[in-house]
């Protein structure tokens, strides 16, 4: 556990300044020696912004004897070129959501991964946040009973956001994909893998430019994939859940998971962050906020930098870290993030067919140890979170 995993982050996007950030400085296991982009010039002034010693192009990243750990933040599109080239150079990987675009594509790396005794990590790890933690603690502790069914909604303007981050109007950024994993690995942590997926779903329309933003363009483009998911999973654990995913509607968030129990209801905060309030109702009571029972909830002691609302990112990063020091599985491991993708194409599927669709993967998560804190006197102090990280 002394020596530090040197790590490379591969990708500058809108992402990368929170990771860069909490990677050299709020992780004792991570030492962020390296930095790389398609565009050199952008690799370059993040090292300089965030200190970081050396720029290197993809390829030397991987040819690199001394860096063990590739975290990558290109997007979604991007993302099986460049784990597949990592993992075949020997290297562990963290990869922004989703792992690829197509099941196909993650089973593969999944398996060059086991054959290599490589670890593969997998966003969100908003999972491993103070509130989510929290949730799971809270049906762990059987404090609504058993969990009968639930609801997850989440709606966006997704044709709308694309002109802006133009990432989104190729493979991946449709809303399930790019903003609906989030409910999706909320769900997983909290309830398990799924059984079967019934939906149906709707595509983007064709965008004309509204030129909100310079980089627009001026030619008609249209998201792939389905944009609007309307789905019935089945969990492992006996509860129905209903999805509903709407990246046809305005940018007026109204994200909401609830889960119902056999004796309490639990209402669970935007998955997107790490801090998402999470309230216990009981009948003939009032509802009851409860207290956060783990650290990493979103609130960063560094000085803030764009983006910073994204808080902890990178948790999942550090978290792999020790499990590999550890020897031991780490919790937003491949198998989670491959049954994060196989739910999201098993709903698209299901859509398009109007059959049931059984996911073939299974995976477990065991929850962070609870009883340690993000911070101390008032926001001024680091807390010792990063213990919870440990084991």
């Amino acid at each position: 556990m002394d020596r530090r995993v040197q790590t490379a982050v591969v990708g500058c996007g809108m992402i990368s300044n929170i990771y860069l950030k909490n990677l050299k400085n709020l992780f004792h296991i991570i030492d962020l020696t390296a930095v790389g982009n398609r565009s050199m010039a952008a690799a370059k002034e993040k090292a300089e912004t965030y200190g970081i010693d050396h720029v290197m192009t993809i390829d030397e990243i991987a040819a690199s004897d001394e860096i063990e750990l590739v975290v990558n933040l290109t997007p979604a599109y991007a993302h099986y070129d460049i784990i597949k080239k990592m993992l075949l150079a020997g290297k562990h990987v963290w990869t922004e959501k989703t792992m690829t675009v197509t099941v196909d594509q993650a089973r593969e790396l999944v398996d060059i991964a086991n054959e290599r005794g490589l670890y593969l990590g997998v966003a969100p790890d908003t999972v491993l946040g103070a509130g989510l933690q929290t949730a799971r603690r809270a049906i762990d502790m059987d404090m609504i009973g058993k969990v009968t069914s639930g609801v997850a909604v989440i709606n966006r303007d997704q044709a709308l956001n694309s002109e802006y981050y133009t990432f989104l109007r190729g493979g991946g950024g449709s809303l399930p994909y790019d903003l609906g994993v989030y409910y999706i690995g909320a769900l997983l942590c909290l309830l398990g893998p799924v059984k079967a997926i019934r939906a149906f779903g709707a595509p983007a329309p064709v965008h004309e430019p509204e030129f909100l933003y310079v980089n627009a363009g001026t030619e008609p483009w249209r998201i792939p994939g389905s944009n609007v998911i309307s789905a019935s999973l089945q969990f492992e654990c006996g509860a129905l859940v209903s999805v509903l995913f709407d990246g046809n509607t305005v940018n007026a968030s109204q994200h909401n998971i609830t889960l119902f129990g056999s004796r309490g209801i639990l209402k669970v905060g935007d998955p997107n962050t790490f801090n998402g309030p999470v309230t216990l109702v009981y009948a003939g009571q009032p509802e009851c906020r409860l207290p956060f029972t783990h650290g990493y909830d979103g609130a960063n002691t560094i000085a803030p930098t764009p983006f910073d609302y994204y808080g902890h990112r990178g948790v999942g990063v550090a978290e792999m870290a020790y499990a590999i020091r550890g020897g031991r599985p780490n919790r937003c491991g491949k198998e989670y993030g491959l049954h994060c993708l196989e739910v999201l194409e098993g709903m698209e599927v299901s859509a398009a067919t109007g059959r049931t669709v059984e996911p073939a993967s299974r995976f477990e998560m065991q929850p962070l140890a609870p009883g340690y804190y993000s911070s101390f006197m008032n926001g001024m102090g680091q807390g010792d979170a990063e213990r919870s990280l440990m084991d």
